[in-house]
């Protein structure tokens, strides 16, 4: 049966979100906010020679570099102040994240709330000016050791100065992009931390469907490839979404409450699961645990003989774990897979859970609290992780697979990227419809007391 909040849900309109100000000014402040990350993508970084740049994208391709480029709408190919994104934060915000489940003081400050939270936070911060330092200097290092093994002026001015000014740069950089994303999480709409990753996916698509239609253009692809393609991203998208948002709901009971006026109907809620827990997490991790070893042996081969032994390892890396070949595959499907376990167990903790529905007089129909409830709950959390890592796998794979028969190096059909657009434009979407059922509700409310004043 449905409920008066669904009711209400269904007869959303486009009438009602010509209302709700508030959240049409919210909505600008997202939009005016993406359109001053796309320019900052643009300005380059002190020091170097944007015409040499494009050369040094393509002999470095194939590696994290990629990931990296597609996650911050291309400002690295460009060198830009933003050239490192978001990225340096999301990986600092997941080790504090696992560091928080694994370490007692950290999982003590965890659970104090408000305050615990934010001086994760700032942990958090700390470790993402810590990374950014660190990836910036080994960008500088490179661009200076790229310069030295092709001829081509890539950094104007080498030396220490570059590089402490590179550095600094990303740095701020990096910590612009987080001091913008909190202010669309406060004053705009969705987490503003994903939508400038999607921002950055999204501004590659007309690159991708140029090139794509291009081909077409020029004989170099049937259309009947293309119209392929096309569907074969549409049906993509169609089953994250359905996968996304599938759940397990478990039957959560209370026991009768006994009132002045009587005994009480038992209160009934439900538990959901999500068939993917860990989201985005595992592919974005075995993609950069598999290419990190690439791209270093990229940027250290020209300094390594190709007959010596470090050489041959180094060519061996080259072949063995490049963008499609069997040895890649297997291993990237293997690190999902690992992944997204590893990710759900700290995500989701079953003794904690069965702990607070113990405490607060909750259980599971024909199960016993405590113990029993825990390995139930673990017990249905593991046969649905089986069922979300296939799905995640299947979802990155195939693209990757389709990428390297086909020649297509746009990471753009990827499908951590599709996951992440995916993703976000579902949870933008069903914020948005949350801030117009508050201001369907707040008029009720109007409606309700005006109603009773004339009486």
């Amino acid at each position: 049966m449905a409920s008066r909040a669904d009711n209400i849900a269904s007869t959303l309109n486009l009438a009602n979100f010509s209302k709700a100000t508030e959240l049409k000014s919210r909505i600008w402040f997202t939009v005016g906010a993406l359109v001053v990350f796309r320019f900052m993508s643009f300005v380059p970084l002190p020091g170097v020679n944007p015409m040499i740049l494009a050369e040094l994208y393509k002999r470095t391709q194939g590696g994290i570099l990629d990931v990296f480029n597609a996650f911050s709408g291309g400002s690295l190919q460009r060198m830009s102040l933003i050239a490192l994104g978001v990225m340096p934060y999301i990986t600092a915000s997941i080790v504090v994240q696992l560091a928080s489940s694994l370490h007692p003081a950290l999982a003590a400050l965890k659970k104090e709330g408000e305050s615990g939270r934010k001086k994760l936070n700032q942990y958090t911060r700390y470790g993402a000016v810590f990374l950014t330092a660190i990836q910036g200097y080994f960008l500088a290092v490179g661009l200076e050791a790229f310069s030295a093994s092709s001829g081509l002026q890539a950094v104007v001015d080498p030396g220490y100065v570059f590089r402490i000014g590179a550095v600094i740069s990303l740095i701020g950089g990096t910590m612009f992009l987080l001091w913008l994303g909190e202010q669309i999480t406060s004053r705009g709409i969705g987490n503003g931390t994903s939508l400038i990753i999607m921002a950055g996916i999204v501004a590659q698509m007309p690159t991708f469907f140029g090139n794509l239609f291009e081909q077409g253009r020029t004989g170099a692809t049937s259309p009947l490839f293309i119209a392929g393609i096309v569907l074969l991203l549409v049906g993509v998208v169609i089953f994250i979404c359905f996968f996304e948002r599938a759940s397990r709901r478990l039957l959560i009971q209370y026991p009768k409450r006994v009132t002045q006026r009587g005994m009480m109907a038992a209160d009934r809620s439900h538990l959901p699961l999500k068939l993917n827990t860990a989201g985005v997490i595992p592919p974005i991790f075995a993609s950069s645990l598999l290419l990190l070893p690439l791209t270093i042996t990229q940027f250290a081969g020209r300094s390594v003989s190709p007959d010596s032994t470090m050489g041959q390892i180094i060519v061996g890396l080259n072949q063995y774990l490049g963008h499609g070949k069997p040895v890649y595959m297997v291993l990237y499907a293997l690190g999902i897979l690992f992944f997204s376990f590893f990710y759900t167990a700290i995500v989701f903790n079953p003794e904690e859970t069965a702990d607070n529905l113990k405490r607060n007089g909750g259980f599971i129909p024909g199960i016993r609290p405590g113990k029993n409830t825990e390995h139930y709950l673990d017990y249905v959390l593991t046969r649905i992780t089986v069922l979300g890592a296939a799905y995640i796998t299947v979802v990155c794979v195939v693209p990757e697979a389709i990428m390297a028969e086909t020649g297509m190096g746009s990471l753009f059909f990827g499908g951590t990227s599709l996951l992440i657009v995916v993703n976000v434009t579902v949870d933008t979407i069903t914020q948005i419809q949350s801030h117009l059922l508050a201001h369907q509700y707040g008029d009720l409310i109007k409606k309700a007391k005006l109603k009773g004043r004339m009486r």
